[in-house]
């Protein structure tokens, strides 16, 4: 008895979409915090470093988007393309810069 190749019982459209959810939840949150930030810089007394924190939290969560957005309509090929080291890369470090100007409002 012939059985089928692998790669044809696996529907290739469930993975990109997957990968598309996890990345506008993702986004979800990133705007979550964004909108957190705006409130914890509103509610306390403002300072040259949270002024400065809330600036650059707002620059790369708006390069969070672009890349967010970009990796999304990537993803609505018919065969998406893996993403690439540097969207890996970019992603990380606006992650990491995320997270230090979130720490330099609070503190």
């Amino acid at each position: 008895m012939l059985r089928p190749p692998v790669e044809s019982l696996r529907d290739p459209g469930l993975q990109p979409e997957r990968t598309r959810l996890a990345w506008r939840r993702t986004t979800l949150s990133c705007t979550v915090v964004a909108v957190l930030a705006v409130k914890l810089g509103v509610q306390d007394g403002t300072t040259p470093l949270g002024v400065a924190g809330f600036a650059l939290s707002a620059l790369v969560w708006i390069a969070f988007l672009a890349v967010a957005h970009r990796r999304i309509r990537s993803l609505s090929a018919a065969r998406p393309d893996p993403l690439s080291y540097r969207g890996a890369w970019l992603t990380a470090l606006i992650t990491v810069a995320l997270a230090v100007f979130g720490a330099a409002m609070i503190w």
